[in-house]
């Protein structure tokens, strides 16, 4: 086989880490990115969840008021005018992220072409034989980037 390429020095710190869920329940993904913002947020962390669409956009918008009884999450879209100050920013292409966000919760099917300025990434994979192929073809992306990207089952 070919050699693996050579890291990246500028990566060697940054974080890759693929969340792999053990089912492909419907929103599974969705309420995953949820748990790791809200972790983000109290870490102190500015994060900027990509999304496929706007569509997808909103409904995380949704999903965050609503995937918890108590605590909140405040959260912004990237299209609102207010979308630099929250602590978590939803987004969808061709939307950029607002300068300062440390963490990427990726729920595109793509690596997003703005993901060097993130210091964390976190990719989200089911169960699902498409969001497995597309995580398949992340997770070589981010090697050949110089990137170590890590793998975790849930």
């Amino acid at each position: 086989g070919l050699a693996p390429p050579m890291p990246d020095a500028s990566h060697a710190d940054d974080r890759v880490d693929f969340y792999v869920l053990p089912d492909a329940r419907p929103r599974g993904r969705q309420l995953l990115a949820c748990r790791l913002a809200e972790k983000a947020y109290q870490q102190g962390y500015k994060a900027y969840i990509q999304t496929a669409s706007r569509e997808q956009a909103v409904l995380m918008d949704e999903l965050l008021w609503t995937f918890k009884d108590i605590g909140f999450v405040p959260h912004v879209l990237a299209s609102d005018p207010a979308g630099d100050s929250a602590p978590v920013v939803l987004g969808h292409p061709p939307l950029e992220p607002p300068a300062g966000a440390q963490m990427l919760i990726n729920l595109d099917a793509a690596v997003p072409s703005f993901v060097d300025r993130f210091s964390r990434v976190a990719e989200l994979v089911d169960q699902s034989p498409d969001v497995k192929e597309q995580a398949r073809l992340r997770f070589r992306t981010y090697r050949e980037r110089g990137y170590r990207p890590q793998s975790h089952r849930l």
